[in-house]
């Protein structure tokens, strides 16, 4: 059996979706004769924890740890709450205190690719001896913290060693990097970087079609796209809400602020006495304050539900049991690659899913492909207008769900026998 080793920051008790895509791939990899051995921080500032993910790590893999130096836990003595935010990606754009502005200057221009920097030196010397102990020949990292990928790289160079290198997010052209108040001197650094990366990896993992012809155009080495996916969840119990819920579950970042659908929904209870009487907008994860001044400003506050932040598995069941499930994505150039990992879980939740986003927005092709909702732009307003009111209609009636088709491909399981092949 071929033995690869994955270097992931983020892995269980860590919560979000930055730790699912790879603790599914392990999940499922030893039914493609490939033995998985991982590696991670033994002392990492996880934003968010969620015990339950544990369960899904195989019996009798081995994992390794190394100790890392963490920055944002010196930084959490002058902020903890501003701290926490910056490194779970909410970056307020408005009413920024100097703090603020400080951490996220400092974040930008001396930690560079990312506040993880740290634990790169002793990876590298502790797992030169791992690999030749447990007898490896490939290497796989995931980022971001894109310091994972300078690993790869330093312990490819050292021993010759196949090394791939997945990108969850893409590096220099995601939403955020605009907002680390860069100095010139330091974007051109992570642009070096970022080639450096993807000029030596041996092969390249993407998790998008966008980032996959962003990638080629800068390297000559091979770009797959593997996407996220959804676990079958066998045992949810369940109950469909009775009130009409759009809900989102995860972070709805600064910036993922579709102000056409707070105005449709404004309109549609101005017009309409059943939505009033039964629309309930849930969010289900941590919420940007501009956003929620946002949706309060349409006069919808009345209606807002904030849950907050709950396990993996209650995630699961919010998701089967909403009318209509939200996916918002920021409305630049820059995020038309970018396919939330909820997506799939969506998908899987047989329920219709809401999309708003980007032009040619990838996510539009895959909700269309496989019938799963409607997908807007930040301009439409019209027919996103008539398309609620059809499916609050359809709920009125009890007939409100999906005829999904083709979703099977994006199980985890039939994304890990892709990534199997590739390896």
């Amino acid at each position: 059996m071929k033995k690869v080793l994955i270097i992931t920051y983020y892995w269980p008790p860590a919560g979000g979706p930055g730790v699912q895509r790879w603790l599914k791939f392990v999940k499922y990899l030893r039914d493609f004769n490939i033995e998985p051995v991982v590696y991670i921080p033994e002392n990492p500032e996880y934003p968010m924890l969620d015990s339950s993910l544990a369960s899904d790590i195989p019996e009798g893999i081995k994992i390794y740890s190394q100790k890392i130096v963490e920055p944002y836990r010196i930084a959490s003595l002058l902020s903890s709450k501003k701290t926490k935010r910056i490194s779970s990606g909410i970056i307020e754009t408005k009413k920024q205190s100097f703090i603020e502005k400080t951490l996220l200057w400092i974040r930008g221009n001396f930690f560079i690719p990312d506040a993880r920097k740290f634990w790169i030196k002793p990876s590298v010397q502790y797992l030169t001896g791992i690999i030749k102990k447990e007898q490896i020949d490939t290497i796989i990292t995931t980022g971001p913290p894109h310091s994972v990928h300078l690993i790869g790289y330093q312990l490819k160079e050292k021993l010759q060693i196949q090394w791939l290198a997945d990108f969850r997010d893409p590096w220099t052209s995601i939403g955020y990097h605009k907002k680390l108040k860069l100095s010139k001197a330091s974007a051109k650094k992570h642009k070096e970087l970022e080639s450096l990366v993807l000029q030596n990896a041996d092969k390249i993992i993407v998790t998008s079609t966008s980032t996959k012809k962003e990638f080629e155009a800068i390297t000559e080495q091979p770009v797959a796209v593997i996407t996220n996916g959804y676990d079958v969840e066998n045992n949810t119990k369940f109950k469909l809400d009775t009130k009409f819920t759009i809900s989102h579950i995860g972070s709805l970042l600064t910036g993922r602020n579709p102000k056409n659908l707070w105005k449709v929904l404004k309109e549609l209870l101005e017009d309409n006495e059943a939505i009033r009487n039964n629309l309930e907008l849930q969010f289900i994860g941590v919420v940007s304050e501009d956003v929620l001044t946002s949706i309060y400003s349409f006069g919808l506050e009345s209606y807002v539900k904030l849950v907050g932040y709950v396990s993996h598995e209650e995630a699961i069941v919010y998701q089967k049991s909403a009318q209509i499930l939200l996916l918002v994505e920021i409305n630049a150039v820059e995020t038309k690659g970018i396919i939330p990992g909820k997506l799939f879980e969506y998908m899987n939740a047989k329920r219709p899913i809401l999309g708003l986003g980007p032009h040619n927005w990838d996510v539009a092709a895959i909700v269309k492909e496989t019938n799963t909702g409607a997908v807007f732009n930040y301009d439409t307003q019209a027919h996103l207008k008539k398309v609620l009111l059809d499916w609050f209609k359809a709920y009125q009636n009890k007939e409100l769900k999906v005829a999904s088709t083709g979703i099977e491909k994006y199980s985890r399981r039939e994304l890990t026998k892709k990534l199997a092949a590739y390896i």
